[in-house]
């Protein structure tokens, strides 16, 4: 396979979640710190000359045409030379419906690769600008860096938070993000804080009280981690995280993961493998 045709859609976590307020359109308002995971799916693609975008394996209940990695290239596909297309496969290996931001970073991976493969070469900006239609999450992605993140999750300031090795907990159960943020029980008025504030301040989950009352299981995981390191939730959930200091003490650790539960080692990475494999394309020009 030419390294060219392989692009990373790596995991983020949110190191905290605090949500300050809610929109007139419904949106809430958050703050949050964004950090990368070396660890995600991978997308292979292939540009042709055939006109037309296909994705395989086909995702499960998802039509093609509401498929977020299909979803941006058609909204690149415009921009291009009107006889290119692309072959992409999608290897799946983060869990949906668990706070890993995984929907959001293969459609940002997808515009970032075929903005290079079909040579529209516009601007990361841009790109991140037209992935907010997308999802809240995907800006994140597209830049690939490290963020404290402010307003509904677009307004990004880089920061370099420690980069431990974290044990990532999936309780097997998907979340609805829509479904905790329209809980009644959610806390929608916490102070924001400044920059400068979060290294003294106690930083929570506002979302994680809620996830764990309407899934036991995301309650389990974090009851059970908790022993072993500070834990918290990601997003929404399901996923809960605990950071060790090396990657060997996450795997002992991983090694007593009860049999219902389902975890994997990685480490927490303030430039995002997609931006690195940008750099490394940009540097060979």
């Amino acid at each position: 396979m030419n390294i060219h045709d392989s692009w990373p859609a790596p995991a983020k976590l949110n190191l905290f979640l605090h949500i300050t307020g809610r929109l007139d359109n419904g949106y809430h308002t958050l703050q949050t710190i964004f950090q990368f995971l070396d660890y995600g799916d991978n997308l292979r693609i292939t540009p042709t000359q055939s006109n037309e975008v296909t994705l395989s394996p086909a995702v499960e209940g998802v039509l093609l045409q509401d498929n977020l990695i299909y979803r941006a290239a058609m909204m690149l596909k415009p921009l291009a030379n009107k006889h290119v297309g692309a072959a992409i496969e999608l290897d799946k290996i983060l869990p949906m419906g668990a706070g890993l931001g995984g929907g959001s970073s293969n459609a940002a991976t997808t515009l970032v690769a075929l903005n290079h493969l079909w040579e529209i070469d516009l601007p990361l900006e841009t790109l991140a600008t037209m992935g907010l239609s997308l999802g809240a999450d995907v800006p994140i992605f597209v830049r690939g860096f490290a963020a404290f993140a402010q307003g509904i999750g677009e307004d990004l300031t880089p920061v370099s938070p420690p980069q431990p090795h974290y044990l990532v907990i999936w309780p097997g159960v998907a979340v609805s993000t829509q479904e905790i943020f329209q809980a009644p029980e959610l806390p929608r008025n916490t102070p924001p804080l400044r920059l400068e504030q979060l290294s003294s301040a106690t930083l929570g989950n506002d979302c994680q009280e809620i996830t764990k009352n309407r899934h036991p299981m995301v309650a389990s995981a974090l009851d059970w981690l908790v022993e072993y390191a500070p834990a918290k939730m990601t997003g929404t959930g399901s996923c809960v995280f605990g950071e060790f200091e090396s990657a060997q003490a996450a795997a002992h650790v991983l090694k007593k993961l009860p049999k219902t539960m389902h975890g994997f080692v990685a480490k927490g990475i303030n430039t995002s493998p997609l931006a690195q494999k940008i750099a490394q394309l940009n540097d060979q020009h």
